[in-house]
């Protein structure tokens, strides 16, 4: 796996296949309780499309945030004359910051840049036709965005960038294997359970997609990918393997804010003031308030489903490096699992979440919760009822929301 993991020796917890599920992660070494089973790369990773747009700024490869910690706090406060206490503790090195002399889009550093111009960027650079509306790959990011609005979820430029990843390779089978070990089925036909962004309502949406993807991106060497039953393939696969990355100069900041140690009085005002911004920021910006996109990770996507996961992912490093950290403690032989459910949906009855993971993920779920709710009515609380009670129209206006 050094395609990906960056810290195999923390754990080096071992894939397997299983007759059910297709894949597994599991421990080869008791794991304790907190600690970092393994640190990650992705493969590919992009920023969402509409999250760039709204001026969230984040490195164009490693999604690393750009802004200061004070920047970020004024630009979602919509306040321009906030102070924050304490600058020197924001992590962010303005003076490191480069950019493409092609098509100005921004790196956090010298690496940053050059890892992209290596991979994929010399396919994908606009060069002065940035702000070309015309341009092929600005005709398919508009089309994607008002097909998928915010809250996103994926971003039809991580299936651009595993394109030009392959276009620029010199060993194209290699890159071809690697992106052929995420699963990519479309149904799951033992189930009848189809991808919902894959029926019959969106098909109109999806050729409008394919064909723009084609005139973009189209690659003899990936010839399959581009036609109707390859680009669905591509798009479960991105669905169904993509991994959320949130990063913030602000929450960094914050962090580091913990750790100073202070006079009780100080450490008092200092919290009161986190608190109070905070609340402040959800009521001008809501739930809005990271740079946003979605990777590709070998080893994170090996890892099963549980409501009651013994793992959980985050992005400590303030960019695209992906830190799996034990919930619980593990043995060795016991797999390891994460949920593809934020808090909020674990909550919910085991008929809702399995709504979402079969729509979502194509698979029913049968972790020791679920099983020990097998026997509860198939039906949603009253609060849930009203939310599933919309109309078609209002559902499709939705659907393309939350893969």
């Amino acid at each position: 796996f050094a395609l990906g993991c960056v810290a195999p020796f923390l754990c080096s917890p071992e894939p397997r296949f299983l007759p059910s599920q297709g894949k597994g992660l599991f421990a080869t070494r008791s794991i304790r309780k907190g600690e970092t089973v393994f640190v990650e790369r992705p493969v590919v990773a992009s920023q969402f499309l509409w999250n760039a747009l709204y001026n969230y700024r984040a490195c164009d490869h490693c999604l690393r945030a750009l802004e200061t910690a004070e920047e970020n706090a004024q630009r979602l406060l919509g306040k321009s004359s906030l102070v924050l206490p304490h600058p020197e503790q924001c992590s962010i090195r303005k003076d490191l910051h480069q950019q493409c002399p092609r098509c100005q889009v921004t790196y956090c550093s010298a690496e940053c840049r050059q890892a992209a111009l290596e991979q994929y960027h010399q396919v994908l650079c606009l060069g002065p036709s940035r702000d070309d509306p015309t341009h092929p790959l600005n005709k398919l990011q508009e089309a994607w965005r008002n097909m998928h609005y915010p809250p996103e979820t994926s971003s039809i430029m991580l299936m651009a960038r595993m394109v030009a990843t392959v276009k620029q390779a010199k060993d194209k089978d290699w890159w071809i294997k690697a992106f052929s070990q995420f699963c990519s089925k479309t149904a799951n036909e033992e189930e009848e359970i189809a991808h919902k962004l894959l029926g019959d309502k969106f098909k109109g949406q999806l050729e409008l997609l394919r064909l723009l993807f084609t005139e973009a991106l189209y690659d003899e060497h990936l010839s399959r990918w581009f036609t109707p039953e390859g680009f669905r393939s591509l798009f479960a696969l991105v669905g169904t393997n993509g991994q959320g990355i949130g990063t913030s100069s602000l929450s960094q900041w914050v962090h580091a804010c913990d750790a100073l140690d202070l006079p009780m009085l100080q450490r008092e005002e200092l919290d009161a003031f986190i608190d109070q911004l905070y609340k402040d920021i959800e009521k001008e910006s809501g739930e809005f308030l990271n740079c946003e996109g979605s990777g590709l990770y070998v080893l994170q996507s090996c890892c099963n489903h549980s409501c009651i996961p013994n793992a959980e992912t985050s992005f400590p490093d303030n960019n695209f490096l992906l830190h799996l950290t034990a919930l619980e403690d593990i043995e060795a032989g016991e797999e390891i699992c994460i949920s593809y459910l934020d808090c909020c949906q674990r909550e919910r009855s085991r008929h809702s979440r399995n709504k979402i993971l079969r729509e979502n993920y194509l698979f029913t779920c049968s972790c020791p919760k679920c099983l020990a709710q097998a026997d509860d009515p198939d039906a949603t609380s009253d609060e849930e009822e009203e939310g599933e009670g919309e109309t078609d129209d209002a559902e499709l206006e939705d659907e393309m929301t939350d893969v």
